[in-house]
């Protein structure tokens, strides 16, 4: 009777990819002790209204989406990642903690603009560079950690915040200035992780123009943004499990599970993503949304609610490492272009799809809204397979 021969040990991740996700972890984490806190000190501190919160999370997705495209382009050269990730983790370490000083709420607009800038420069370039320097067979997992981490980071935050806010009795000012703790450490560790590892350098045709990339998406990335622009606002998440009965107060802690279940989702996604393909693990996660969007459409009750948002997480962990893994091998030698545009396109789309339903749920109510999104991802869902077969979209 023979036996299976042992399966060899998968190699293990490169260095660099460790070290950006802590740098994730660590600044995800300065940043989530400051930004569940924004709507409450600008209304609270600085007297600003909805329009103000309206306009700081709209004006900063825009300038990161258009900053993406440039930002992917210059990536493109593996000797200008460095400063772009670097620079672009300065901008938000020090303009974030100067929120605690502003007296106005446009001055919070315009350091939030700032800091979303910075996210806009780094992001493109390091999702290029952990493509560049992971094995193809692991960059599922490579994206997976680095989601996974970050997740980790949005759970410490807020826990931290309120820890200094609720039990040490600290100001709102003092703890957005605090962030500047973890943020030091970001740089640290960035500077390292750039310096480790320049990604292998490649001798392909010059790159297009930003513009020859965007006349000539790839299927999966056009999918990929129809997706994003389908998908409910995790706000209007939020929005609707009160409605269900959640207490405002519990909103906090109904967030950083929600990430629990992001981190664990994330890494376990990941994986699926090298052992099944990525193509078919994002499809996994797009008919999970489509039956949890439907869930919170016909809920009842704050339980269903808890378990609905909570499970939305598995969504995110499903679909977004096995993104970057299509765009790192849809963008060939060109993967900063491809990052900064599937970037800057989600950004767009989210923030368009955020527009639309939330208009359908403020005209007619939270329930048609779901319902909307749902039904719009799962004639996605229907169609990608058939799509993606005539386009001869590789499954892995």
């Amino acid at each position: 009777m023979s036996s299976r021969p042992p399966r060899p040990p998968r190699p293990p991740l490169p260095r660099q990819v460790k070290l950006f996700g802590a740098v994730s972890l660590l600044n995800d984490f300065a940043s989530e002790m400051v930004y569940p806190l924004l709507p409450a000190f600008v209304t609270g501190v600085l007297g600003g209204g909805a329009v103000a919160l309206g306009a700081l999370d709209g004006a900063a997705d825009a300038a990161a989406a258009l900053v993406k495209l440039g930002a992917g382009r210059l990536a493109d050269r593996p000797e200008r990642r460095g400063p772009l990730i670097v620079g672009g983790y300065f901008l938000a370490v020090v303009v974030r903690p100067v929120i605690a000083v502003t007296a106005a709420a446009w001055q919070v607009i315009g350091l939030r603009v700032v800091d979303r800038l910075g996210k806009g420069l780094r992001t493109p370039a390091r999702d290029a560079l952990i493509a560049d320097v992971t094995p193809a067979p692991l960059v599922g997992r490579a994206f997976g950690l680095q989601r996974g981490l970050d997740h980790v980071g949005a759970i410490l935050g807020p826990l931290v915040a309120w820890a200094l806010l609720a039990g040490a009795g600290a100001g709102v000012r003092t703890v957005i200035l605090a962030s500047i703790v973890p943020g030091v450490l970001v740089l640290v560790l960035a500077a390292w992780a750039v310096k480790d590892g320049e990604g292998r350098r490649t001798t392909a045709e010059e790159p297009p123009q930003p513009s020859a990339v965007l006349r000539r998406p790839a299927p999966a990335l056009l999918a990929i943004t129809a997706f994003y622009l389908l998908r409910m606002p995790e706000t209007l998440i939020i929005l609707r499990a009160q409605q269900l009965g959640i207490a405002v107060a519990l909103v906090p802690l109904l967030w950083a599970a929600v990430h629990v279940v992001k981190s664990s989702s994330s890494f376990a996604g990941g994986a699926l993503s090298d052992r099944i393909g990525p193509l078919w693990t994002m499809w996994l996660g797009w008919a999970s949304y489509v039956a949890l969007a439907a869930g919170m459409a016909f809920a009842r009750g704050p339980g269903m609610a808890w378990v609905l948002f909570l499970t939305m997480g598995v969504v995110a962990g499903l679909t977004e490492s096995p993104e970057r893994a299509l765009v790192a091998a849809a963008s060939g030698p060109r993967r900063g272009s491809g990052f900064g545009v599937y970037h800057a396109l989600t950004g767009i789309a989210a923030l368009a799809g955020g527009l639309i339903l939330g208009g359908v749920y403020q005209r007619v109510n939270g329930a048609t809204a779901f319902f909307v999104s749902a039904a719009g991802a799962l004639a996605l869902a229907i169609l990608w397979p058939f799509w993606a077969r005539s386009h001869r979209v590789p499954a892995r």
